[in-house]
């Protein structure tokens, strides 16, 4: 059964979070806000922040920095992962990953479902591993990732979850480099 296991101790991981908006700004950034406020909650560190505007190179580019940054260990980006012409973040995503997370986004339409139903099929959340960085793309309401966050990273960046969690992992993370 899954818990969180007392006897380990609690490992602080530095996070990134990323809004993609091309209308976004630090003051009405919700769902920016909502991931921030749950981060430290949770007694992580809020490593830096940024809104970029719905553009693939401009993702990248910022999602690059950060995995070249020994103080960053995790990125969290929200918005920019739906359908329209706008929408890029999944594919900026695809080019800058060195491994797809696919259960990740699998396990989020599935809570998603239980909560909006068939409106889930619109994500394309997705996640993956750079440079020994942990990437997450979220979509850009509040609610999602709240849901994110509450039900799939609360836990598995807890390196006290078990029976496995991705902090645990991070050590290794780096072994191909």
């Amino acid at each position: 059964m899954s818990k969180i296991e007392g006897s380990r101790e609690f490992l602080p991981v530095n996070i990134a979070v990323l809004t993609v908006s091309d209308s976004r700004t630090l003051e009405d950034d919700k769902s920016g806000n909502v991931l921030v406020e749950r981060i430290e909650a949770a007694d992580h560190k809020v490593a830096d922040r940024d809104i970029v505007k719905d553009e693939a190179s401009l993702i990248e580019a910022r999602l690059n920095t950060w995995i070249a940054d020994d103080a960053v260990d995790v990125v969290i980006c929200t918005g920019g992962t739906g359908l329209t012409g706008r929408d890029v973040t999944p594919e900026a995503f695809s080019r800058v990953c060195e491994k797809e997370i696919p259960g990740f986004g699998e396990l989020f339409r599935w809570i998603s479902y239980q909560k909006i139903s068939t409106s889930t099929i619109q994500s394309r959340a997705t996640a993956g591993v750079a440079g020994g960085t942990y990437l997450f793309a979220l979509p850009g309401s509040p609610g999602a990732c709240k849901d994110a966050w509450d039900d799939i990273l609360v836990h598995q960046l807890d390196a006290r979850y078990k029976p496995c969690n991705f902090v645990e992992l991070m050590p290794r993370l780096k072994e191909h480099l």
